[in-house]
């Protein structure tokens, strides 16, 4: 697997970011692991010039005030050079249909993957 600088976790759920962190960190596929506990919070975060942009996403769905769909319509308006080269991955515990045909509306999604995380899942992604 290759070895990423930043991967950004966007999650209201502490334990599933706990849980998420814990198996990539295990896995070793990245230098830095940040969590953001919401969309809103992570849009903050990328927009900001100064930050480091991740090569990595993992994005919940179902969260207060922002959902994930909200977060991928406002990712779409951040420029170009900045995500062009992120890998997305939308990672819920969502197992309604009504999800995935909407998740497929978006590109840059790389997959869909069914919480909890398990490194497995990634292959042949990262």
């Amino acid at each position: 697997m290759k070895k990423y600088q930043l991967i950004l976790l966007i999650d209201d759920n502490r334990i599933d970011n706990f849980i998420h962190q814990h198996v990539l960190s295990k896995a070793n596929v990245c230098e830095d692991i940040l969590i953001k506990n919401s969309a809103v919070e992570a849009l903050e975060y990328l927009k900001n010039p100064d930050h480091v942009f991740p090569d990595v996403i993992f994005l919940d769905i179902r969260m207060p005030i922002m959902d994930g769909f909200g977060f991928l319509r406002a990712f779409e308006e951040l420029p170009e050079e900045k995500k062009s080269a992120v890998k997305i991955f939308l990672l819920s515990s969502s197992i309604d249909p009504i999800d995935v045909e909407e998740a497929r509306k978006y590109k840059r999604i790389t997959r869909f993957i069914h919480k909890p995380l398990d490194i497995s899942q990634l292959s042949p992604y990262i």
